[in-house]
């Protein structure tokens, strides 16, 4: 079914009758597919927790300046966007057939459209580095090259697609690479190197990335849809709750050891608990009746995790840190 036809037939079922304006178009396109609310704060409190942590490790205790802030910050936000619109794009043949009533399939936006998006927001990238240390750009290269693979299914889309963990794997590895990118508006203009600590910090990224990725596709056995992938369904909704909570105690235990590697203080630790506690909880009440209300709250358990990891590895432990110099 073409896109076309698709949005065609929504429109004449008065399913959707969007506006004329591309950038009014594109407002319910964030609203439906990016929702900023969502993801916004995670954003910024990943680029703070990147640069904070860089600066601990380095013992460089200062908080970013506005420009800088905002370039690392919409940078971040580009890469999201970036790997939002290419899933547009990977997604379209199947979207089209089995969830037609998404954005582009129904015609609200075009993939046309997306790529000058996605192109903009590489421009904004591209600025933003120019600006703090054209150095970066080197590592923008790095992340856009990572990303093209992804996009192209690293070329073996259909091996990938049939062994869905190393589809998550080798996926998940952006997210490092995004963190690494973050962190250096941080070192680079120190003229420092990264500390070796810092790869506590990227392992701690990649693990927040699987505990949303597979948080968010968890579902209930008669939620499951035809032409819709997940791991309730590859694994059995038990073994699934189990891989997102071992997910969840592997980044709390990170987080732990990764905070005391830079303040020396089993603060983070308390913190760690703490991340566990509602994990455990929404892990158990799934595996015991799974239904769309309990996949509802682990989906929301793992934003909440992850906000919690990005806190102690970063504003936290910056507090912490600046507060026993100054004692």
């Amino acid at each position: 079914m073409k896109a076309s036809d698709t949005g065609a037939q929504f429109l004449s079922a008065g399913y959707l009758k969007p506006p004329a304006s591309f950038p009014r178009r594109f407002a319910q396109y964030i609203r439906e597919r990016f929702p900023l609310g969502a993801y916004l704060p995670l954003i910024l409190l990943f680029s703070l927790a990147a640069w904070s942590f860089s600066a601990l490790a380095g013992e460089r205790l200062a908080l970013p300046g506005a420009l800088r802030f905002l370039a690392v910050s919409a940078s971040v936000l580009g890469f999201f966007l970036q790997l939002r619109i290419a899933d547009e794009f990977k997604d379209f043949e199947e979207d089209s057939r089995f969830r037609p009533h998404r954005a582009v399939p129904r015609g609200l936006v075009s993939l046309n459209e997306l790529k000058w998006v996605s192109r903009g927001a590489g421009l904004v990238q591209f600025l933003g580095a120019l600006i703090v240390d054209e150095r970066l750009l080197l590592l923008l290269l790095a992340d856009w090259g990572y990303m093209g693979l992804m996009s192209k299914e690293f070329f073996v889309k259909r091996w990938l697609r049939s062994h869905l963990l190393i589809y998550l794997l080798s996926h998940m590895l952006i997210m490092p690479l995004i963190a690494l990118y973050a962190s250096a508006f941080e070192w680079l203009p120190a003229d420092q190197p990264p500390d070796t600590s810092l790869l506590l910090f990227l392992l701690a990224s990649f693990v927040a990335g699987l505990v949303i990725e597979i948080g968010r596709k968890l579902r209930a056995p008669g939620d499951e849809r035809e032409g819709i992938e997940t791991y309730s369904e590859l694994w059995g909704f038990r073994r699934a709750a189990l891989a997102w909570a071992l997910s969840c105690a592997g980044l709390a235990g990170l987080v732990a050891i990764a905070a005391y590697a830079v303040l020396d203080s089993n603060i983070a630790a308390v913190l760690a608990l703490g991340m566990l506690l509602p994990v455990g909880i929404a892990a158990f009440r799934f595996a015991a009746q799974a239904s769309a209300r309990r996949a509802r709250h682990i989906q929301h358990a793992s934003a909440a995790v992850v906000a919690l990891a990005y806190l102690g590895l970063g504003p936290i432990a910056l507090v912490f840190s600046v507060a026993a110099v100054s004692a």
